[in-house]
């Protein structure tokens, strides 16, 4: 599956080992294409292409990317693969991999729970309290 429109990932100096990383971690993932300068690779059928542009600019919280997920199981598997080898936890869903990119880890079942007029505010209230989303203490708000 090839997209018009996708994503070009500035590292420095690491883009083949992000590469290899990511892939590791998402299903139907590989690597399409490697030289010392640009390395494309899809996540889950998607392109991205990483370069290695230098110090000169870092990520930040400006773009993130969502990872859906069905159950606990696929929460905890991206979560702690993501975290692993240096990146950091932080709130709601939100981390950060060991080479700074910003992911968000999110329950398919949150947009229900929210819309729900008698739960919304209380759902709210927890999960803004948690770092890595737990689905059973959501569901039982």
């Amino acid at each position: 599956m090839t997209n018009k429109i996708y994503p070009c990932l500035w590292f420095d100096g690491q883009a083949q080992a992000a590469a290899k990383f990511y892939c590791s971690i998402f299903k139907n993932s590989k690597i399409t294409a490697d030289n010392q300068m640009v390395v494309t690779f899809e996540l889950d059928g998607k392109k991205f292409m990483g370069l290695n542009g230098g110090p000169n600019f870092k990520f930040n919280e400006a773009v993130s990317f969502v990872v859906d997920c069905e159950s606990q199981e696929e929460i905890d598997h991206y979560w702690n693969s993501l975290i692993a080898d240096g990146g950091q936890e932080s709130n709601c869903g939100w981390l950060k991999d060991k080479f700074g990119m910003s992911w968000q880890i999110v329950p398919t079942i949150l947009p229900k729970l929210l819309s729900d007029p008698t739960k919304a505010q209380k759902v709210m209230e927890v999960y803004m309290g948690m770092k890595k989303f737990d689905i059973k203490t959501l569901e039982n708000v």
